[in-house]
């Protein structure tokens, strides 16, 4: 269940991560493939198993209401995971999460994701609704992550 290689790469001139210290800031990632540019939209643009672990129906109503944010979550999580462990890290390491979201009603939906990635102890949290985000609107949700990872 992980994601193309170049996953939580940035899109553009910036760094997708930093090491300050003990710490690991990560630039905000979106639900966007960075080795073909596409976003993810739904189910179908992640691994059968994550569909399979997050829920889907495979009744078109449910899925396609519920798909998007869900798939998106775990696409902005896995790849999270995925750019921490590149800085010597893993998810346990988070402490705090920004999360923006289109709709704040998508939040139960991320919240559901999120604590497949977090079990145990989850990170402190921010959540916040933004008008838009780039690239496009069918981007739903943008987390940005900081970890402690003592060298």
């Amino acid at each position: 269940m992980t994601l193309d290689e170049g996953a939580g790469k940035p899109l553009a001139k910036y760094a997708a991560w930093r090491r300050v210290g003990d710490f690991i800031f990560l630039s905000g990632i979106i639900p966007v493939n960075p080795q073909n540019a596409t976003i993810v939209r739904g189910y179908s643009d992640i691994p059968e198993a994550a569909q399979r672990l997050l829920g889907r129906s495979g009744e078109f109503s449910t899925d396609f209401k519920e798909g998007p944010i869900l798939a998106q979550s775990w696409y902005v999580l896995e790849s999270i995971r995925t750019t921490l462990e590149s800085a010597g890290g893993q998810m346990s390491d988070v402490f705090k999460l920004v999360q923006y979201f289109r709709n704040l009603d998508h939040f139960p939906h991320y919240s559901r994701v999120r604590k497949q990635f977090f079990p145990d102890e989850p990170p402190v949290s921010t959540v916040v609704q933004v008008s838009e985000m780039l690239p496009s609107p069918d981007v739903l949700i943008e987390v940005e992550a900081t970890a402690w990872l003592p060298q």
